[in-house]
């Protein structure tokens, strides 16, 4: 009988942790709907993609911050995606998650890093969008399946966004 009540006691703690963990995930999603506009749609003809790139969304964090996680409108859920370039901006591409639009206008900076968000790596294997939605200043991470093809994402983006 005391080994029940010992059990219970634990699984009830560890069922208030999570609790605890949805509640401020909504509450920090909420709290960001107000500050941060919502992020720009593909638009329906973007043209030809110039570039595209497999591999995984990390995250969308406050520029500069690279640990304060965008958790608003799904942004902040991680899983794999497609990334392409088109004239007029960036698609992010993501597989059960709401995908959104970077205008191409809106990069300030376009660069690698080694993590983001509690993805860490050891190299600098992220792309990192800088950009701007609103007065919001954003950084989005994708780690791609090929890492070689980095340096053409960056010349692409800086020889056409004011960077």
């Amino acid at each position: 009988m005391e080994r029940l009540l010992l059990t219970l006691l634990v699984f009830a703690l560890f069922a208030l942790g999570v609790y605890g963990m949805w509640r401020g995930w909504r509450r920090q999603a909420r709290a960001q709907s107000v500050r941060i506009p919502p992020f720009p749609q593909r638009p329906a003809d973007p043209g030809e993609p110039e570039l595209e790139a497999a591999g995984l969304y990390a995250a969308t964090t406050n520029a500069g911050h690279w640990q304060q996680r965008v958790v608003t409108r799904g942004a902040g859920l991680r899983g794999r995606a497609t990334l392409r370039l088109y004239p007029g901006g960036v698609e992010v591409d993501r597989a059960g998650a709401p995908g959104f639009w970077i205008p191409r206008e809106s990069i300030t900076d376009v660069t690698t890093a080694k993590g983001m968000a509690g993805k860490v790596m050891g190299t600098a294997s992220l792309l990192v969008f800088t950009w701007r939605v609103g007065d919001v200043e954003l950084d989005t991470g994708f780690r791609g399946d090929d890492l070689g093809v980095y340096p053409q994402w960056i010349n692409k983006v800086k020889g056409g966004a004011q960077v």
